[in-house]
């Protein structure tokens, strides 16, 4: 196919959805993957000749290799993948149980790692692809009663950072996309919480609870116009390694940048301090 054929995890809403739309409006070819085969009918309907749906769940290891072969075999290449799918969970460090940790960081990093793991071979052999990563401000900059989530974002964007600079000399690209808020489910019924809940942490994770639930749907961000930003970038020959999205990226990335900066600062004698003489 001579367009370029996207892998998009997650396209059932949200900036995925979003993102499969605007692809197929460009005129590339889209798969997506859903979790429920009831979704793949109904889009499958829809789209005939500019997309393709398939049921995939990234916490299953199996099922990643079986369907990127499936991929393969049936296109030939994947020029672009974007690594959406994923889960919110807000939640005091403490409150939360090891099993929700474990629940939050299947699908946001090591279903996210699996997928990159198995798409990487393929475009070592073309000398080419783009993989895309989608992050979040908060996998720069932590906050109280998001600890878990920015943990498995901080991770996803550790290897993204070390991977980028091991792929680049073979022809391949990485991208960290970091939305800020965005005007999609992510806050609502799609946001995960931690069962137990202390009193302790009431000013803190817990007011973030409350008004994160509170600016559901009053997000500042556009997930069309982010969409065609991620479009803009996989098109641009000076592709940066960061794409924050939205005012509030740019402005809580700024004032991580900042306190890391002033620290550094403040502790360069001891740093300096700290060697053999």
């Amino acid at each position: 196919m001579k367009n370029k054929i996207w892998l998009i995890t997650g396209i059932s809403s949200g900036l995925g959805k979003a993102l499969a739309e605007s692809v197929i409006e460009k005129g590339d070819f889209v798969i997506g993957t859903f979790r429920k085969e009831s979704q793949v009918e109904e889009f499958n309907k829809k789209h005939t000749n500019n997309a393709k749906a398939v049921v995939l769940d990234i916490t299953k290891e199996n099922g990643i290799k079986n369907c990127i072969d499936k991929i393969i075999s049936d296109y030939g290449k994947i020029d672009v993948l974007v690594n959406n799918a994923g889960v919110g969970f807000v939640g005091a460090v403490e409150e939360t149980s090891m099993e929700e940790v474990r629940s939050v960081f299947e699908p946001n990093f090591f279903g996210t790692l699996k997928m990159t793991q198995t798409v990487l071979p393929f475009m070592r052999k073309e000398k080419k692809g783009h993989i895309i990563q989608i992050s979040s401000h908060g996998g720069v900059k932590a906050f109280a009663g998001f600890g878990i989530y920015n943990a498995s974002k901080f991770a996803l964007e550790g290897f993204s950072e070390a991977m980028a600079q091991e792929v680049a000399p073979l022809g391949i690209k990485v991208s960290i996309v970091e939305p800020g808020p965005f005007r999609t489910n992510f806050a609502g019924t799609g946001l995960g919480q931690a069962e137990s809940v202390i009193d302790d942490y009431s000013e803190t994770a817990g007011a973030f609870r409350i008004k994160l639930k509170g600016v559901n749907g009053k997000q500042e961000g556009d997930p069309i116009k982010a969409s065609k930003a991620i479009i803009n970038l996989t098109n641009s020959k000076d592709s940066t390694l960061r794409l924050p999205l939205g005012k509030v990226a740019l402005m809580t990335i700024g004032m991580k940048l900042d306190s890391v900066k002033s620290d550094l600062e403040k502790n360069r004698e001891i740093a300096e301090s700290a060697v053999y003489d």
